[in-house]
């Protein structure tokens, strides 16, 4: 195993003991979009899977949306079967719905990352499993504090673990503490089968804003990175004014 392997390895064990991302029994349906976050998620499951003290089971659900990436659907079925791993596979428009003419007004990645998220639901009920895993990495906690600050006035971002309906399902962040650069590296490095993201809102989101600012900070400070993923773990409570009382 590669260094950079047991360094994330090592950080995707701290989340996972940390926030109980997986226990005895669970049938984890594995959100995989055919990016390097995810695909490498699906890796270290399989490979806990295989370590773990406890019984659980690991299943990855690609939702094609819209674009026609008939690519990305036959090489990840290829990439499953050799994993030896059952898996499900569906074609939406969730995409091309929300560039189209229904999409009245609404942000278009809000609106897809909403049906996706919905089908997502759906699907553990129909597939018969308790929780979801999905890619987001330590990059994209920081970036979703940042969007939530500056575009809703609020301070929070993803959850490593989080609660739906009441406990009934469970959303878990396996690569919540590791970032995006060591994601990508270690997914070259094992040859996963990583497409491209053929959006038309990819670089325009934003997300993509709020990471180019980020970007430019970290070439300014070496340090930032690290610094303000240490704050979104470190809360001071005492030192913030809390919630303003209506007058």
């Amino acid at each position: 195993m590669a260094y950079i392997e047991k360094e994330i390895n090592r950080k995707v064990g701290r989340a996972i003991h940390a926030y109980s991302l997986i226990e005895d029994g669970d049938i984890i349906l594995a959100a995989v979009s055919g990016g390097a976050d995810s695909l490498l998620m699906l890796h270290f499951l399989c490979a806990w899977q295989k370590k773990a003290p406890i019984d659980f089971d690991v299943l990855p659900v690609y939702l094609e949306m819209g674009y026609n990436r008939q690519g990305t659907w036959q090489v990840l079925r290829e990439h499953f079967e050799k994993m030896k791993l059952p898996f499900y596979l569906e074609e939406t428009q969730f995409g091309r719905r929300a560039h189209g003419h229904e999409n009245r007004g609404k942000s278009p990645c809000f609106l897809c990352s909403w049906n996706r998220r919905k089908r997502l639901f759906e699907l553990t009920q129909i597939l018969g499993c308790n929780k979801i895993a999905l890619g987001h990495n330590l990059d994209d906690l920081i970036e979703t504090f940042f969007l939530n600050m500056l575009y809703s006035g609020e301070m929070s971002t993803m959850l490593p673990r989080q609660e739906m309906f009441k406990g009934v399902l469970t959303l878990v962040r396996p690569l919540a503490l590791v970032e995006k650069y060591r994601i990508e590296k270690l997914s070259r490095i094992l040859g996963l089968p990583v497409s491209t993201n053929n959006c038309p809102s990819a670089s325009k989101s934003s997300r993509n804003h709020i990471r180019n600012i980020l970007k430019g900070l970290y070439r300014q400070n070496s340090k930032a990175r690290a610094n303000i993923a240490r704050a979104l773990f470190n809360l001071r409570p005492e030192y913030l004014p809390g919630v303003l009382p209506r007058t």
